[in-house]
């Protein structure tokens, strides 16, 4: 299972010879570079990444929604819900 993760584009460079089109991109505030060498974007689209690679534009709620999720999750504790 593959898993999918948000994040907005804040920097994008361009290819070059020896390198793909490349993005800075924030993931709710961990900053990553991905690959978007085969996803049309530009700075502040949001994108749904896995493995260092864009796989598609998202929507800016859908990608906040889901970040929110993931916020939320990282704070779950099961010992409050039993």
């Amino acid at each position: 299972m593959c898993l999918a993760i948000p994040g907005k584009i804040i920097r994008i460079t361009e290819a070059d010879e020896k390198n793909p089109r490349m993005a800075t991109v924030d993931f709710g505030g961990i900053i990553r570079t991905i690959c978007i060498e085969w996803v049309d974007t530009q700075n502040g689209d949001y994108i749904l990444a896995h493995a260092g690679v864009a796989l598609t534009v998202v929507n800016r709620d859908d990608a906040e929604a889901a970040l929110d999720d993931f916020r939320k999750l990282s704070t779950f504790n099961p010992r409050h819900h039993e």
